[in-house]
């Protein structure tokens, strides 16, 4: 099934060179893919994996593990982000 993987901040880093100016990569992923299945390839530190979302909505650290996405879902994340 396709969804659309996006990356923010300093996290693009971990996105093939060819997407990193739009931070969004269109994935084929297999239905029971979890979304720490789905990161995993990218070498994602998890310090850096702070505020990630499916379609907007939040999903907490414990449930990273076990939540799978449905076809045209947005899996997005962002790194913790420091400011002032």
């Amino acid at each position: 099934m396709k969804i659309t993987f996006k990356l923010f901040a300093s996290l693009t880093d971990y996105l093939p060179v060819e997407v990193r100016y739009t931070n969004v990569l269109e994935l084929d992923v297999a239905p029971d893919a979890t979304i720490s299945q789905i990161i995993e390839p990218y070498g994602l530190p998890p310090k850096l994996v702070h505020l990630v979302l499916i379609n907007g909505k939040y999903i907490e650290p414990e449930k990273r593990l076990t939540q799978t996405l449905a076809e045209g879902d947005v899996l997005a994340i962002w790194p913790p982000i420091a400011g002032g």
